[in-house]
């Protein structure tokens, strides 16, 4: 039996992912988590086959956990599963050692088939970011300027960009108003850019929201 832990702050959610499960008759959703916290506390209270985890939770996302979760329990495969394009997440998460990137906008028959490869002992990629990870790998493509913000970073990026105020931020991402500003003025330094405006246009031409 496929023993499959889920990690994602809604509720809907984890539940339309069981009931995807629950058609396949060796693999079943054991567990269910909606922050890394309580994530944490079961990987440590149970062993599982596979993790299925979202990039966007409160806290703490799902990729700034997904280090800590490969260095405690290296054997566990990871799938992310984000409402996030690949271009945005994708390198980054099979970076940091996740097994497959799936996007919630998939078809039900393509969660299926990553878990059952991701469990295998494959990884699940898709034919354009198979293309990324390899040009990645065999130094054929620069770095992107994005590519050296820290995950949260890059959050916060994607969000100014989306119009999103300061406020907002902080709220959905569960931080001070003041971190949400600190972040920006690193992200505008990484990115050698001077204002909003400016971060916004190089997201858009970058394809990053």
């Amino acid at each position: 039996m496929i023993k499959i832990l889920i990690a994602d702050d809604h509720a809907i959610v984890r539940e339309g992912l069981k009931q995807i499960v629950a058609q396949e008759s060796d693999m079943r959703v054991e567990g269910e988590a909606a922050n890394v916290d309580e994530l944490l506390q079961l990987l440590e209270r149970e062993s599982w086959s596979i993790l299925v985890l979202d990039i966007n939770m409160p806290g703490r996302s799902g990729l700034d956990a997904l280090k800590e979760i490969r260095a405690r329990f290296p054997e566990l495969p990871v799938l992310i599963l984000s409402i996030y394009g690949e271009d945005q997440y994708g390198l980054m998460a099979f970076k940091e050692g996740a097994a497959g990137y799936l996007r919630k906008v998939s078809a039900p028959e393509e969660l299926i088939v990553a878990i059952r490869k991701i469990v295998s002992g494959g990884k699940y990629v898709s034919p354009t970011l198979a293309e990324k990870l390899a040009d990645s790998f065999q130094g054929q493509r620069p770095q992107m300027p994005h590519e050296a913000l820290s995950v949260r970073e890059h959050q916060v990026m994607c969000m100014i960009a989306e119009g999103k105020s300061a406020e907002r931020i902080a709220d959905e991402l569960s931080i001070s108003i003041h971190t949400v500003y600190s972040y920006r003025n690193r992200i505008l330094q990484k990115l050698h850019l001077k204002s909003n405006v400016e971060l916004t246009k190089y997201v858009l031409e970058n394809h990053l929201v």
